[in-house]
């Protein structure tokens, strides 16, 4: 199976270096950047490992739809700019995706901390994952190539993207949330606060799933997308 690794960027310098030299000892099929304008020398390193890059409008959405779109794969996975997959987690992904009735998943997720409250936020997030079938984009959202055509990508949404994709996704089959983790940087948590990071982020995602307009909530998304 041809696995095409996906990394929405923007002024991503700092990490994104280390991510690709991680993602690539995997051996994928490729590689794709999709930058939505970064200013910072991002696709200065980038292109030195990446197999293409691909400039779209700003914002994770579209940004990763347009490398979606230039990916050859048969699997695509949508991993950000500060994560990883590890070989083992690698490996389970592909022969979930072998099986015919799985369509797409996401991991478990580990933020890259020693911090009790992060390890708990992470438990969390799992059991959330594997209970709803709605899992965040720092899982590492996976899917067939075929599906993802199917359901036509991720909405042109500003927010929420990666739950309003695992709506569309839970219809067209079978979704695996595997054991295996998906590591990501604590930076976000550690930057604006654990408590109100994650309390944000938990009010947001209710408010969406109950029906509230993406642009309003994302005016209370203060990270950079």
């Amino acid at each position: 199976m041809r696995v095409s690794i996906i990394i929405p960027t923007l002024n991503e310098a700092q990490v994104i270096e280390k991510t690709i030299d991680r993602i690539a000892r995997l051996a994928p099929h490729e590689i794709v950047v999709g930058d939505g304008g970064s200013q910072d020398g991002t696709l200065d390193i980038a292109r030195k490992y990446a197999s293409r890059i691909v400039t779209a409008p700003r914002g994770r959405a579209a940004q990763m739809n347009a490398a979606a779109q230039a990916a050859t794969g048969d699997a695509l996975v949508f991993l950000h700019a500060d994560s990883a997959v590890e070989p083992a987690g690698y490996a389970k992904m592909i022969e979930a995706l072998r099986r015919g009735n799985i369509v797409g998943g996401a991991f478990s997720l580990r933020i890259e901390s020693d911090k009790l409250s992060l390890n708990l936020i992470s438990t969390l997030a799992t059991w959330r994952a594997k209970r709803l079938h709605l899992a965040y984009g720092d899982q590492a959202i996976f899917v067939r190539r075929d599906v993802f055509g199917r359901i036509g990508g991720f909405s042109p949404l500003p927010i929420c993207e990666d739950l309003d994709f695992f709506r569309k996704l839970r219809k067209e089959g079978d979704i695996v949330v595997l054991d295996e983790k998906a590591i990501t940087s604590p930076r976000r948590w550690l930057k604006e606060g654990v408590f109100f990071t994650t309390f944000r982020n938990a009010i947001i995602a209710g408010l969406f799933l109950l029906g509230c307009p993406p642009k309003f909530l994302s005016k209370w998304y203060l990270s950079v997308r």
